[in-house]
């Protein structure tokens, strides 16, 4: 079986439904902060392939869900940079099994880990909508190296 990251927040119920999904599958689950990761552009980018920018965005996120940030606006520079400034922005889970990278549990990579369809409520935030207990964790980015803010100097990413 494969070795998988997965970048959640922690805290949320329906990633850990998903990594319990994978693990019962019989893969070894590593599950990271996504709020914490130090992101650059070209990491992050390699996990939406060619979705559509709108669809790179967590239409959950408190920004978009205000009307702040309309993710159909975006193109995918300030997407990227959108979401390197708020990680909350950036849909979940990000998974990563040996070269292979998604955003979003209804992915076909997730499908393939998983053997099977994905179930609703493995895909979708399982907190009703006037729940306000879905805690909005505190983002620090005091510590972040200058490369998580997208001022990465490696070769930029075709894919």
């Amino acid at each position: 079986m494969a070795t998988i990251i997965f970048y959640q927040k922690p805290g949320c119920s329906t990633n850990a439904r998903q990594m319990q999904a994978l693990r019962a599958a019989g893969h070894d689950v590593i599950a990271k902060d996504i709020l914490n990761e130090p992101w650059c552009t070209q990491t992050l980018r390699r996990f939406f392939g060619d979705m559509p920018v709108a669809s790179w965005f967590n239409r959950a996120a408190p920004r978009i869900k205000s009307g702040e940030i309309d993710p159909g606006t975006c193109d995918a520079a300030s997407a990227l940079a959108l979401m390197l400034d708020d990680p909350l922005l950036i849909r979940r889970p990000l998974i990563e099994a040996g070269s292979a990278r998604c955003a979003g549990f209804n992915q076909a990579l997730a499908r393939a880990l998983l053997g099977q369809a994905i179930p609703d409520e493995l895909d979708r935030c399982s907190r009703k909508e006037a729940d306000p207990s879905c805690p909005r964790m505190p983002i620090d980015h005091s510590n972040r190296p200058t490369a998580a803010r997208g001022q990465d100097d490696s070769p930029s990413d075709a894919s």
